[in-house]
């Protein structure tokens, strides 16, 4: 097999333009988990909204960020290119996260217990949050797709310049929910959206300024014919463009009615469950089938797992600012950088680890994986819950036992995760592998909501001047994650005990 050769112009092996994207990849997740890593106290402090309503519009905000990328992708592959669609969706980022920058008045608490909000100011706010998710929609898959377009099909490079651009998405998460986390919390929540809109400038300012490293990847596909005018004379580039600034007003009037996304999220994840099985009974041979089936179970358990992981950004950063002993200097918000720390600490280990168990035969199943992912998820709740048991008076938990939470959490995401990818593409039927992967996608989509429907479930009750009482917070976040430790940990185990039959039936692909 021929190597292809690293490019006259590469940096340490690897072409110039991975460095470009991994600085535009690391930004724009900078200012993504800025703002994400505020947004829930944002909610519940600066806008007065009660617990449940904050985190089903967290939600909601988390649901359709992982659902626009489908659509982002399919537009750049048939209309803009990869890299027009990585520009436009910046620009909107950058639009968006510096709109979260104008908060406005604080919502007022009215002595019958109603919260009067600035409409004006509200409104803007919820076009931020669908600039911001669109804008995602646009640019996250594509600019993976540009990392992949690098590199020959063949080229020994690839994947180690997969895991450089990985590094950009974790060292973009753990700096910005330090930077910005503090500066929000500490001098103002404008400070804090403002410096995540300042990342996506500088991500926008590196990709532009740098498209000739791109080699001419990404660029619009043969026969998109961009600048035929299509619409009253408009060319068509430009009426993709336009299509995407009404997608943002639709998704503008989406978030604000939670319930009925649900309703609807609920009925497609109906037609697609039935539309599997009808596929797999009546299209498929006995070994497609089998391979189907078990995707469908490893997928819905893919739901339960990132439902409690998301707990991150919502019932466990205010759990955090209520009953965590944080000390003077770090705030709430800040302790969601544990996450992308302990990826980075731990996933060359984890890598290193499957290596050597597979040369000896031991390496655990995709299914084992999985079910050993849940498990961990389900300890990390259980350690709160030690944790909570030696609360003092004040109802405060040592942020030791916060901290390995996220450790277990982490541990769990590298079972599961980057394993998760891989079974689509090795068990999905090749005529319907890139729905399969639609699907997979979609799944994360409906893992936000459920997780957002989760954190309301911990709704805490406020007095007239708003103000919690941490001890009877304490028993009401330690009653519901000691639930959710005993489901996610029985439902794990139940996975890990099924891992041998669910292999059989992948039929030699592992």
């Amino acid at each position: 097999m021929t190597m292809t050769a690293p490019p006259p112009d590469g940096f340490l092996g690897h072409p110039r333009g991975l460095y470009v994207l991994f600085f535009t990849e690391m930004w724009e997740r900078f200012s993504y988990y800025g703002m994400s890593a505020l947004l829930v106290l944002y909610l519940s402090q600066h806008l007065l909204f009660g617990d449940k309503a904050a985190s089903l519009l967290f939600g909601t905000y988390g649901s359709l960020v992982y659902a626009m990328p489908l659509l982002g992708g399919l537009i750049a592959d048939r209309y803009l290119g990869y890299r027009k669609a990585v520009a436009f969706g910046a620009i909107l980022l950058v639009c968006g996260h510096f709109g979260m920058a104008f908060e406005g008045p604080k919502a007022r608490l009215m002595p019958d217990g109603s919260v009067v909000r600035n409409p004006f100011f509200e409104q803007v706010f919820y076009l931020s949050l669908a600039l911001i998710i669109v804008g995602v929609g646009f640019l996250k898959a594509n600019i993976s797709t540009i990392v992949g377009q690098l590199y020959g099909k063949d080229d020994p490079r690839r994947d180690g310049g997969f895991t450089i651009f990985y590094m950009g998405i974790n060292i973009g998460a753990f700096v910005s929910t330090l930077a910005c986390g503090y500066l929000g919390q500490t001098y103002g929540w404008q400070y804090g959206f403002g410096l995540a809109g300042f990342g996506m400038l500088f991500g926008l300012l590196v990709f532009q300024g740098n498209r000739r490293h791109l080699e001419g990847h990404g660029e619009p596909p043969e026969g998109s014919n961009l600048s035929e005018p299509v619409l009253l004379g408009i060319p068509r580039e430009y009426v993709v463009y336009l299509s995407g600034l009404v997608g943002v007003i639709v998704v503008q009037q989406l978030i604000q009615h939670v319930a009925q996304l649900g309703f609807g999220l609920i009925v497609l994840g109906a037609i697609i469950v039935a539309w599997m099985l009808w596929f797999s009974f009546t299209r498929l041979d006995r070994v497609d089938r089998d391979r189907m089936l078990v995707m469908m179970v490893l997928i819905t358990m893919s739901i339960l797992f990132w439902s409690l992981f998301v707990q991150a950004g919502s019932s466990i950063t205010l759990f955090t600012d209520r009953n965590v002993d944080m000390g003077h200097f770090f705030k709430a918000s800040m302790f969601q950088s544990f996450n992308p720390f302990f990826i980075m600490l731990l996933a060359p280990g984890f890598a290193w680890l499957w290596v050597k168990l597979s040369a000896r035969r031991l390496e655990p199943t995709t299914p084992a994986k999985f079910g050993l992912g849940i498990v961990q998820v389900g300890l990390g709740f259980g350690v709160l819950l030690i944790g909570a048991a030696e609360a003092g008076p004040d109802a405060k938990v040592s942020v030791f036992w916060l901290g390995l939470m996220y450790f277990f959490h982490t541990t769990g995401e590298l079972c599961l995760s980057p394993v998760g990818l891989s079974m689509i593409t090795k068990l999905s039927v090749q005529r319907i592998a890139a729905l399969m992967m639609g699907v997979w996608f979609l799944s994360s989509s409906f893992a936000s909501y459920v997780g957002g429907m989760i954190a309301g479930a911990m709704a805490i009750s406020r007095h007239g001047d708003m103000k919690i009482d941490s001890v009877a917070s304490l028993g009401v976040y330690t009653g519901v994650f000691g639930k959710l430790a005993i489901v996610a940990v029985a439902l794990g185990l139940v996975l890990l005990l099924a891992s041998p039959y669910l292999s059989k039936r992948m039929h030699g692909v592992h």
